[in-house]
């Protein structure tokens, strides 16, 4: 393995995943429920490594197949996916919906984990290219060697990465144990959402 492409490929993938976006607020609000901390965590760490490697292998494929319609296909779900999880946490503000966050055992369906984890994953076009075609394109002309060192740094720093916001979360999820303070973190969370979706409607129409 070459070194210096490990690093190079961890500083380039730690600067992308850096930004906040809803798939990262997941992770954040798994934490501090306290709910399936670990395979949330693995299950994005993995995904973006999936996504990293078949960038920087196939990236002549997706770039041939990955066509402005299937963007925009992709952009619809992720709106529809987006409004489905606001009405949900507008349901949890207006209901006397309660989190026990020093309790372990909080109720929560695993499935309905899963089909959030799948949506903000891979129903997000930002996802595939950040991952697929910006690293696709950035290591286009290095060696096989060069390419698989560069997946590898940029993998560690997705594991890094998740693995700490979702432990941190859960870890001061002691100081905030509070339904009231809850709520709040819902309405941040429903009003960045909502910048989210007009912006995909901005890019998707072309508005400036």
């Amino acid at each position: 393995m070459e070194l210096n492409f490990i690093t190079f490929g961890f500083f380039t993938g730690l600067s992308f995943i850096l930004v906040i976006g809803p798939q990262n607020l997941f992770v954040i609000e798994q934490g501090l429920k306290k709910q399936f901390v670990f395979f949330v965590c693995f299950f994005c760490s993995l995904s973006d490594l999936l996504l990293i490697f078949a960038g920087i292998l196939l990236f002549h494929y997706f770039e041939t197949y990955f066509t402005y319609n299937i963007n925009l296909l992709l952009n619809f779900f992720l709106i529809l996916f987006l409004a489905n999880f606001i009405r949900l946490k507008l349901k949890e503000i207006f209901s006397d919906y309660v989190i026990e966050f020093n309790n372990n055992n909080n109720k929560i369906n695993f499935k309905t984990v899963l089909f959030n984890l799948i949506g903000f994953t891979f129903l997000n076009p930002h996802v595939y290219s950040d991952t697929v075609f910006i690293f696709g394109n950035l290591t286009k002309s290095f060696t096989i060697i060069e390419k698989v060192s560069f997946g590898i740094g940029a993998s560690i720093s997705s594991f890094l990465f998740f693995y700490t916001i979702g432990y941190l979360s859960k870890y001061f999820s002691r100081y905030i144990n509070n339904s009231i303070i809850w709520k709040y973190l819902n309405v941040i969370i429903i009003i960045f959402i909502i910048f989210l979706i007009l912006f995909i409607l901005l890019n998707m129409f072309n508005f400036s």
